[in-house]
């Protein structure tokens, strides 16, 4: 196991049911996810130490399009992950980002089920700190 952060690892972050599929980062994709590990322990932090369960991370090209993504996703290069956090829906996890006033690129309740986030897509760059909904309905910004 390569340890990205106390709670994280690149396997965690790269883990796929897409077997089938090669899905390893190289060393830009690895220095996002490091990136990203850092942010999802303050996630951790702001959340109340709560574990939190990766469902995807990085995803390689094969892998982005079997899961039905767009090319453009910050999943391909590292900088977002979809997680689930013990104890608490989707949208407390949405609600808690946005009220901590961390540095977050993107904050998504996913269909009720997850919650996506990610860090800027360029290392350094302010944080758009967009807040959206995604569901049956479409995306739309969360209100």
């Amino acid at each position: 196991m390569t340890k990205l952060t106390e709670h994280f690892t690149l396997e965690e972050l790269t883990h796929t049911d897409h077997r089938e599929f090669e899905n390893t980062p190289n060393d830009a994709e690895i220095a996002n996810l490091e990136r990203l590990a850092l942010f999802l322990e303050e996630v951790r932090e702001v959340l109340g130490k709560k574990a939190i369960t990766v469902n995807s991370a990085f995803r390689c090209k094969q892998v982005n399009d079997a899961v039905g993504s767009k090319d453009t996703s910050q999943h391909r290069i590292g900088c977002a992950a979809d997680i689930r956090v013990a104890g608490m829906t989707p949208d407390e996890v949405v609600k808690a980002v946005i009220a901590s006033g961390i540095g977050y690129d993107q904050v998504i309740r996913e269909f009720d089920r997850w919650t996506h986030i990610s860090v800027p897509s360029v290392a350094g760059s302010n944080p758009r700190k967009q807040s959206l909904i995604i569901d049956r309905s479409g995306t739309r910004p969360y209100a």
